[in-house]
C-alpha cells in the first residue's frame, strides 16, 4: 500500500518535468537578482585573470541521510566551477569531510574539465578529503586558504558552527568568502561572515544561477509552485478550522 508521501514525489516529479520541457523552450532564464551570485560569477574571473585559486567547500554531509541535499547542491556547483575556471593556470580545489562526498568531488572536478576540453588538465589531488568530522574537517580546510594562493573560498553545503573557523582563516590570508549551509546554526555563522550571505533555498539555487541547464532552473519554479501549494492548504485548512466553531 503507497504512503501518501508517494504520490506527492510523484506529482513533484511530473511537475519538474513539465517544467524543464517549459524552460527549455525558453530563450532565456528570468531570476530575481541575488548579489551573492553576482559576487560568486565576478569570483570566477576574477580567479581565472589573477592566477589565483578557488576553494570549494563541500561541508561534512553523508549522501545517505537527509543532509545529502545541501551536498548535491555543492557538487553541481563545483562542476560549473571547474568547467569555468579548468583553463586556470592554478585550478580550484574541492574539500570535503565524508569519504564518499570526497570521492565525487574528483569525479565532478574531472567532469567538469571534460566538459572545457582540458581533461589533461586535471589533478586528482584538487579533490580531496580533509577530515571525518567537522571540525577536524575544519581544522583540514584551513589550512588550503593561507597556503595555496587562495582569492576566494565558497562554502556550499552542510556546515554547523565549524564554518567560523573556515571563514575566519579565509578572511585572516584575504580571500573573499560566499557561503550557504543547510543548518541553521551554519546559516548564522556565515550571514555574520559573509558579506553578501545566502539564506534558506538560496543554497540550493547556485545551479541556475551559475548556467548549470535547464533542470537546475526548473527545479526553482518547482519550489515556488509547491511553497504556494503549501499555503493554500494551511489557509484552506485554517478557514475549514474556523468555519467548525461558527
Amino acid at each position: 500500500m503507497m504512503s501518501f508521501i508517494e504520490p506527492i514525489i510523484l506529482a513533484a516529479s511530473a511537475i519538474l518535468l513539465g517544467v524543464i520541457t517549459l524552460w527549455k523552450r525558453k530563450s532565456s532564464a528570468n531570476l530575481r537578482e541575488i548579489p551573492a551570485f553576482a559576487q560568486l560569477q565576478r569570483l570566477l574571473g576574477l580567479s581565472v585573470e589573477d592566477g589565483t585559486r578557488l576553494h570549494i567547500s563541500l561541508g561534512s554531509a553523508s549522501l545517505l541521510d537527509a543532509r545529502g541535499g545541501s551536498a548535491l547542491a555543492g557538487l553541481a556547483m563545483l562542476r560549473h566551477v571547474a568547467e569555468r575556471t579548468s583553463v586556470s593556470d592554478t585550478p580550484p580545489v574541492a574539500s570535503a569531510g565524508d569519504p564518499v562526498l570526497g570521492l565525487l568531488s574528483q569525479d565532478t572536478l574531472q567532469a567538469g574539465y571534460k566538459a572545457a576540453g582540458a581533461e589533461g588538465l586535471y589533478s586528482q589531488n584538487t579533490g580531496r578529503v580533509a577530515g571525518l568530522n567537522p571540525f577536524g574537517y575544519a581544522a583540514g580546510a584551513m589550512y588550503i586558504s593561507p597556503n595555496e594562493n587562495v582569492s576566494a573560498n565558497i562554502l556550499l553545503g552542510h556546515f554547523g558552527p565549524e564554518a567560523a573557523l573556515i571563514a575566519d582563516a579565509a578572511e585572516r590570508s584575504n580571500a573573499t568568502v560566499v557561503g550557504a549551509s543547510d543548518n541553521l546554526t551554519g546559516q548564522a555563522v556565515l550571514f555574520a561572515n559573509t558579506q553578501e550571505a545566502l539564506v534558506g533555498e538560496e543554497l540550493f539555487a547556485a545551479g541556475a544561477y551559475l548556467g548549470a541547464g535547464a533542470s537546475h532552473a526548473a527545479s526553482l519554479t518547482l519550489q515556488d509552485i509547491l511553497r504556494w501549494l503549501i499555503i493554500v492548504s494551511l489557509l484552506a485548512g485554517a478557514v475549514l478550522k474556523f468555519l467548525r466553531f461558527i
